[in-house]
């Protein structure tokens, strides 16, 4: 208990010190450069020492739980010797946390909030719903995709430096030929995938699923699940487009 409430501690000072730069930049400007006084200061106050708290409890969450559960099952799944089992993992892990990302619910909902007011979609409450979960569902297919593949080069000792190139030359080139008006959101969308829940779960599996294959450094072969998870959304939402 002791052990839990230092590592505790040090995890609020280091949070602290991470948000320090951004209270700084955000007085000066308001202070010093629009020479205004902060508006309702108790309630920003409060607000700042809520995130600050979220931010330890989350970062702390991630050491005791995800990462090493994320690790611990590769594990197990390599043990158990069964490939098939071990890919609809990666894939159902990759899908179900990247549905569950607040940042994704987010700008799907705003996507759908906007393209009703340009009038592509209808503007009720049916057609918005519609458009954000298929939106999400797009995203959440491509970053699943995006670990299959992930795990087979781990397990194949592929260079990530391929995919990743072969990956952007597949945007640049799905790009020419998407709706100017999905190309924004599917940029967008590759961005909100690297978020809270799906990369520690990610990474935790390329770094476990690499400890546990003889031959595979952590290092070298764990990382680049995240990168490939960026990018695949960015193709998918684009060919989404294209199609519906």
């Amino acid at each position: 208990m002791k052990a839990l409430l230092l590592q505790f501690i040090r995890t609020l000072r280091q949070s602290a010190q991470d948000l320090l730069p951004i209270v700084l930049v955000i007085a000066f400007f308001q202070l010093v450069v629009l020479r205004q006084s902060v508006p309702q200061m108790a309630q920003i106050f409060g607000g700042a020492i809520m995130v600050l708290l979220g931010l330890t409890l989350f970062i702390q969450g991630l050491k005791m739980a995800l990462f090493p559960l994320g690790e611990e099952m590769a594990y197990s799944f390599v043990k158990r010797g069964n490939l098939w089992l071990l890919l609809l993992f990666a894939f159902t892990l990759g899908f179900g946390t990247t549905v569950a990302e607040p940042a994704l619910i987010a700008i799907a909902d705003e996507a759908a909030t906007v393209a009703a007011n340009g009038g592509v979609i209808g503007n009720d409450d049916a057609a918005h719903g519609r458009y954000a979960i298929g939106l999400r569902l797009v995203v959440a297919l491509a970053v699943g995709f995006a670990l299959l593949v992930g795990v087979i080069r781990i397990l194949k000792g592929w260079p990530v430096q391929y995919l990743i190139i072969g990956g952007y030359l597949g945007v640049v080139i799905t790009t020419a030929f998407a709706p100017p008006e999905i190309i924004g959101i599917a940029y967008d969308s590759g961005g909100v995938t690297t978020s809270t829940v799906t990369v520690p779960l990610v990474a935790a599996l390329g770094i476990g699923l690499a400890n546990s294959i003889r031959g595979r450094d952590p290092l070298v072969d764990g990382f680049g699940l995240i990168a490939f998870a960026s990018l695949t959304p960015m193709i998918f939402v684009m060919v989404y487009g294209m199609l519906f």
